[in-house]
């Protein structure tokens, strides 16, 4: 039986930092609806990196308790036949935070993964999710001011990276992970060290 869901205070969530360190997770999930409250995880994805370079990953399809919205399916591509004898979001969310370990998370507005994650991991297990994690939105807003926009689709386009597959969680992970590499180059063109960025964006 889950425990209610604490999304009224996620007192021990992880800190939201700017960092660049040499192994880290990319995160990204795919859900039923835009409310940690009230919507569901359906697809949990993380590939983790060291030194830039693709170690291991992690990916799942997960059944959610009603069906899936014409519109998510729509958008994601993923549909009821597909979560049919997906796992359960109590084994997902185990196996996510066994994966993680304590690596620091990095995704693409990761807030909002964030917050799904440590919602649905205190509701199954009382666990909080305390990993320290990277926006790579922030970092794009502020290397990218010129860009329209600063969806991860946008950046990538600004990039040459490829959006095939974009908004199913595994695609995701690599399209943000390719924005994270560019930008860095981009911060060390501009003269600056990745250090200097850091500290200016404190």
């Amino acid at each position: 039986m889950k425990k209610q869901l604490q999304t009224s205070r996620r007192q021990y969530k992880g800190e939201s930092i700017i960092d660049f360190p040499n192994t880290y997770v990319v995160v990204d999930i795919e859900t039923n609806g835009l409310s940690a409250d009230s919507c569901e995880i359906i697809e949990i994805a993380a590939i983790r990196y060291t030194d830039g370079i693709k170690v291991d990953s992690f990916s799942t399809l997960i059944k959610p308790s009603r069906k899936i919205d014409f519109f998510i399916t729509n958008l994601t591509g993923t549909t009821d036949s597909m979560v049919a004898d997906a796992p359960q979001i109590e084994d997902a969310i185990w196996a996510f935070y066994s994966y993680a370990g304590s690596d620091i998370l990095v995704g693409y507005n990761v807030n909002f993964d964030v917050n799904f994650l440590y919602d649905n991991l205190m509701g199954c297990y009382g666990i909080p999710l305390t990993n320290s994690f990277v926006d790579v939105l922030r970092i794009a807003r502020r290397v990218l001011r010129h860009l329209p926009n600063h969806k991860q689709t946008t950046v990538a386009s600004h990039y040459g990276i490829s959006i095939a597959g974009a908004h199913r969680a595994e695609a995701d992970c690599e399209i943000c992970n390719a924005c994270y590499r560019y930008l860095q180059e981009d911060i060390c063109r501009s003269g600056s060290s990745l250090a200097a960025f850091k500290q200016k964006m404190k």
